[in-house]
């Protein structure tokens, strides 16, 4: 596998968001996610639940409930604000004020023309969407409480609310409240005890299902306003619930962590009458699930302990296949830590501030697995908080150690950097280019002497540094006229390549010597999660959402011809079954054959002179050869060398030296920091 000194850094204290919202687009089989600190993250779950895009937060803006309308996304939170946002430039676009205080709920009709917002003085208020913006409509009948949850019926004639103690059915058209529903308080429970309605159901057949605090999901006739059905599935509040597109199955999401599922069954008994039956319960979370989804094949959930959850319904899916796996996402697939290897310094990138870390010193040496003595321990060096209310989107720390750049929604800062082993200190530069308002990626050239800012329409634009100045110089464009942003930027380490990957698919290789489009590779169906030129052979490493790995000669503008070759016998079927996507390669400057890439759970060290293995070798194969003979080793020997002894990997990378960093998260730390796991949600005062 080759032996590298690991410096293991535990020391980034990152601490991942909960999830307060969800909502899917099943024209597009985007799902979009809002977090507490109100950044929102989509995902393509037709490209293996790849995180295509996401968009930062702001303090103070919240985020209650999130609703597409066609191809465009919506939300509302506590602030009162209902917010658009471009999806292509990946900000906020707008907000309205909708003039009814803390916004609780959000939902669209079936036609995609009204939005139904429900709000703290009382109200349901009805937005027309038209095609630029929104515009006011009008309020259904006020009522005395605040609207915690609204539910469209499919017809789009009819709207149910929830409040406290009680679900009110309004005639869309007119306004009128035409049916109260009181809802129990439970066996045992405080008469002077509220009971929330958190999230309701109205189906086709006129059936109201609504889950609440006291522990209950249940089922009303929504024509005569009559509870048909009571099921306590906890003691603890019903947050969320999700209905299959034929409502055939629905979901419950509880405080105590668990999804419970119901279906629309025939009893065993003499009736004929279909009810709905509880039929299974899913325990995937350790807090509150706030956020469900119920897609064709799977139970989709999201809360408190920030993991978002695909549970594969094993009844609608195949057993034993890439489908009926379970996935657990927590970290995003962006970068959030830089390395600046020829200094031995790590930047880490934080909602509202960035910290630059110098690597600790180990003396003497030792066996493989051995742990050496810390001659000096890693030290933080700065701790830099952003200006402005935008979060940091993208950072980046020069490979010398000398430039620091951010970048919020609004705005680009840059700073050079300069210490020593008694002083540091840290200058702004003032004049940046005008053109550099806003970046979605920063990186710079291997010599340090240029900044790449990807902006918008796919384009990226060259800065040159000098001691204390930054000037623009080109802004390199495809010829594909493609809208999206650029999500990935990989340097060639004799500056003369930049390789820049979009959203749809594309990877552009530009000559930054002539600052013209070099070549386009191939564009393949899946979206690039990893990108990287090697320093000796300048072939370009992709590897993209469905793990697929290809090299590309930049050279030749062709694929190589080990690249045709993995391609033709196929990658072994245990590297499909891995759950989180490759989001960094880096290679090993003492054997040119090493490609180093990893995901969250797994390093790997694919060995180009070795042979591919097949469907039948063994794959996870290192303890394996520790116990066999040199010549038995030998024989089986294959590329993929894998090491799982990493907890929640977040980046690796090569300094000068030759080792290698480790950036991990161990779960136990991010569990040590979440509140108690019962937690009942707290109103906006």
């Amino acid at each position: 596998m080759g032996e590298f000194k690991v410096h293991r850094v535990r020391f980034f204290d990152y601490m991942p968001s909960g999830i307060k919202a969800m909502a899917f687009n099943k024209g597009t089989d985007r799902l979009a996610v809002a977090r507490d600190q109100g950044s929102l993250e989509i995902f393509n779950f037709s490209d293996n639940h790849c995180q295509e895009k996401v968009i930062p937060g702001q303090d103070g803006r919240s985020v209650e409930a999130l609703c597409w309308v066609g191809s465009r996304l919506f939300s509302a939170g506590l602030d009162g604000l209902i917010a658009e946002y471009d999806l292509e430039n990946q900000r906020l676009k707008y907000t309205v004020d909708a003039y009814g205080g803390p916004i609780w709920s959000l939902r669209s009709n079936p036609q995609d023309t009204l939005l139904a917002v429900g709000c703290e003085d009382g109200t349901v208020k009805l937005f027309e969407v038209l095609d630029d913006r929104i515009q006011f409509q009008r309020n259904l009948d006020r009522q005395k409480g605040r609207i915690i949850s609204v539910s469209w019926h499919p017809s789009g004639t009819k709207i149910a609310a929830g409040m406290m103690d009680m679900i009110r059915i309004f005639d869309a058209e007119t306004g009128h409240a035409t049916h109260r529903m009181l809802v129990e308080r439970g066996v045992g429970a405080a008469r002077n005890r509220e009971v929330v309605v958190w999230s309701l159901i109205f189906l086709s057949d006129n059936t109201v299902v609504s889950g609440d605090s006291a522990g209950k999901v249940q089922i009303w006739d929504g024509v005569t306003g009559t509870l048909i059905r009571s099921h306590l599935i906890t003691k603890w509040d019903v947050l969320a619930l999700s209905v299959s597109y034929d409502e055939s199955s629905l979901i419950a999401g509880t405080s105590e962590g668990t999804v419970v599922r119901f279906q629309f069954l025939l009893p065993s008994g003499e009736r004929q009458d279909k009810e709905w039956v509880r039929t299974k319960t899913f325990k995937n979370h350790t807090h509150d699930v706030r956020a469900l989804l119920h897609t064709d094949t799977a139970v989709v959930s999201g809360g408190m302990d920030t993991q978002l959850v695909v549970c594969p319904l094993l009844d609608k899916v195949e057993k034993n296949t890439s489908e009926s796996a379970l996935r657990k996402i927590a970290f995003p697939s962006k970068n959030l830590v830089s390395c600046a290897k020829k200094a031995g310094l790590l930047l880490f990138q934080f909602p509202d501030h960035l910290e630059v870390w110098r690597l600790g010193e180990s003396e003497g040496h030792g066996k493989p697995g051995d742990s050496l003595p810390v001659k000096r321990k890693p030290e933080k060096l700065i701790q830099l908080k952003r200006k402005g209310e935008d979060h940091i989107c993208c950072s980046a720390l020069s490979p010398c150690g000398s430039w620091l750049a951010y970048s919020t929604a609004s705005s680009v800062r840059l700073y050079r950097l300069q210490y020593s082993e008694n002083s540091i200190s840290l200058t702004k530069i003032s004049k940046l280019p005008k053109v550099l308002s806003s970046a979605h990626q920063l990186c710079f050239s291997s010599d340090s002497t240029k900044l790449f800012a990807s902006s918008s329409q796919s384009s990226v634009i060259v800065t040159a540094l000098r001691e204390s100045e930054c000037k623009y110089v080109h802004t390199l464009k495809p010829k594909s006229g493609s809208r999206e942003l650029v999500h990935l930027l990989a340097p060639s380490e004799d500056g003369k390549w930049l390789a820049a990957a979009n959203a749809n698919c594309e990877v552009h290789v530009y000559n930054i010597q002539k600052l013209k489009l070099h070549c386009t590779v191939p564009v393949y169906s899946s979206c690039p999660t990893a990108i990287a030129i090697h320093p000796t052979t300048s072939n370009l490493v992709v590897v993209h959402a469905d793990k697929q790995v290809f090299e590309f000669s930049i050279g030749q503008k062709e694929y190589t011809d080990w690249s045709r070759k993995l391609q033709k016998q196929g990658l072994h079927p245990l590297w499909f079954e891995r759950d989180t996507p490759i989001t960094h390669i880096s290679f090993n400057s003492k054997n040119p054959a090493q490609i180093i890439m990893h995901d969250v759970y797994m390093l790997c060290i694919i060995d180009q002179s070795l042979p591919l293995p097949d469907p039948k070798t063994r794959f996870y194969n290192q303890m394996t050869l520790r116990g066999l003979t040199e010549t038995e080793r030998v024989r089986h020997r294959h590329a993929f060398k894998i090491c799982k002894s990493f907890q929640n990997v977040l980046c690796v990378c090569s300094l000068e030296d030759q080792s290698l960093v480790v950036v991990e998260r161990p779960w136990l730390d991010i569990m040590s920091q979440l509140p108690d796991p019962i937690r009942q949600k707290k109103f906006a005062t």
